[in-house]
């Protein structure tokens, strides 16, 4: 692959990361830079992990993971993004916050599976991993800043109506997965 290809695949692979982090940035009223920088090098490192597992197993992981990768994004898309909706319904005792380590770690999984997948096949194409990886990351990272300061321009709307358009945001997300 030439670094032109390696840079839009890049590009690809970041946009579910600037989604889902869109619409965090929709929900965070309060610690925004720490939660952003959390999100962001979740994304990042999770996308830049990805890629080294897909290409150093990908004959394995090929055959098992590929398969269901759409749907295991569909999955965990689905149910945070229902999560999200069903509590723009609920009373708000404190600030939504989805930082926590599973969430941050159910996001990352999500938006990396075509990472892992995308790892196979630089390996197939007999690219070298490490400049990929590297530049998958930080694209990542620098995509998912990006997205969750753009959500979190808009906050002017009602809280209700931002937590179900990040609801709708990954349950789209989801859907596209499976399509």
């Amino acid at each position: 692959m030439s670094l032109i290809d390696i840079i839009l695949l890049t590009v690809a692979l970041g946009i579910d990361c600037c989604v889902v982090s869109f619409s965090q940035g929709l929900i965070f009223k309060s610690q925004r830079v720490k939660n952003s920088l959390y999100l962001a090098l979740t994304m990042g490192l999770f996308q830049g992990l990805m890629p080294c597992i897909g290409y150093t197993g990908a004959d394995v992981i090929h055959k098992y993971v590929a398969p269901f990768s759409s749907l295991i994004v569909f999955a965990i898309f689905l149910i945070l993004g229902i999560k999200f909706i069903a509590e723009a319904f609920q009373p708000k005792e404190e600030e939504i916050c989805c930082i926590g380590l599973k969430c941050l770690m159910g996001m990352g999984v999500a938006t990396s599976i075509d990472a892992l997948v995308a790892g196979g096949s630089l390996n197939f194409s007999r690219t070298s991993l490490i400049e990929p990886a590297m530049i998958i990351g930080f694209v990542s990272f620098v995509m998912s800043l990006a997205g969750f300061w753009s959500g979190n321009i808009i906050k002017n709307f009602p809280s209700r109506y931002l937590e179900i358009t990040g609801g709708v945001i990954l349950i789209l997300l989801a859907i596209k997965a499976i399509l």
